[in-house]
């Protein structure tokens, strides 16, 4: 089986996050034929709701496509490392890979931070890989902060 790689269309998905004024994180959820089950960004300001991250949204999508809240055979990419939050959904789901692209140092929940995964608590461990496509990942995430930082009032 030849690795294949969905953080293109991630990566979509955060652009037009972005555009939408969100923090540009995007998420895709793969069903096991490799058909895209679901596609979200972030959308907490629009929702007002601070649980609507992209990874979130594409989970609920998914698990509703699919008629079930586990997802054991799909796989997950997702622009930036999943935060506590999202880590804990995505194991309750039983997803079965994680694929990210930036590692969030400040906020992050698989390798930094909570490391979700790392406890005797955690009743699902998927893969992770870490890494896909993170420069240009990393870079719409700096571009987008660094615009706000220079539209803030004097």
């Amino acid at each position: 089986m030849t690795f294949k790689t969905y953080m293109t269309h991630a990566l979509a998905e955060a652009r037009a996050a972005g555009e939408r004024g969100e923090v540009p994180v995007g998420a895709i959820i793969v069903a096991p034929d490799g058909q895209i089950l679901s596609a979200a960004g972030n959308r907490t300001r629009e929702l007002s709701d601070p649980t609507a991250h992209a990874e979130i949204l594409a989970l609920r999508t998914a698990c509703s496509s699919a008629g079930s809240e586990r997802l054991p055979d799909h796989d997950i990419y997702v622009t930036l490392e999943p935060c506590a939050m999202c880590a804990a959904a995505l194991a309750a789901a039983r997803i079965r890979r994680i694929y990210y692209g930036a590692a969030d140092p400040k906020s992050g929940g698989v390798a930094h931070g909570a490391r979700v995964f790392s406890h005797k608590q955690a009743h699902h461990i998927p893969e992770v890989y870490d890494g896909i496509a993170g420069e240009e990942a990393a870079s719409l995430l700096k571009a987008f902060f660094a615009a706000r930082r220079q539209n803030l009032p004097d």
